[in-house]
């Protein structure tokens, strides 16, 4: 099972930018899609944001405009480049894999963002 890490998470004002990474332990080349979850202290987690090996992404409503998921397979990482953050940005960000032939997913540890007023 690929191993998931994530980093560049930390305390950011509202309206800067962050990079969360994640680094995969093996080849991203043949998962079918990779991505960021979200949770926040008492809430559900939430989907953020979904790229798939043929480049195709999807986005939340709530982070159009100003998140960009994108992957580099050559150094078998996805990022998360993050502008214009609000305070509802703060949570936990969880980068996950996903592959359908066979089924299975992978979590990474999760990183913190949290976004000052």
């Amino acid at each position: 099972q690929v191993q998931l890490v994530e980093s560049g998470g930390g305390l950011v004002q509202a309206g800067g930018s962050l990079r969360l990474s994640c680094a995969a332990s093996e080849s991203i080349s043949s998962i079918n899609a990779m991505g960021w979850y979200r949770q926040a202290p008492g809430k559900q987690r939430e989907l953020v944001t979904t790229i798939t090996s043929g480049g195709s992404t999807n986005y939340a409503d709530s982070v159009k405009g100003r998140f960009t998921i994108s992957r580099d397979n050559a150094k078998n990482t996805v990022y998360l480049q993050m502008n214009s953050l609000k305070f509802e940005d703060t949570a936990v960000y969880y980068c996950y894999a996903r592959k359908v032939k066979p089924i299975w997913t992978s979590w990474g540890q999760g990183t913190q963002v949290t976004v000052s007023s």
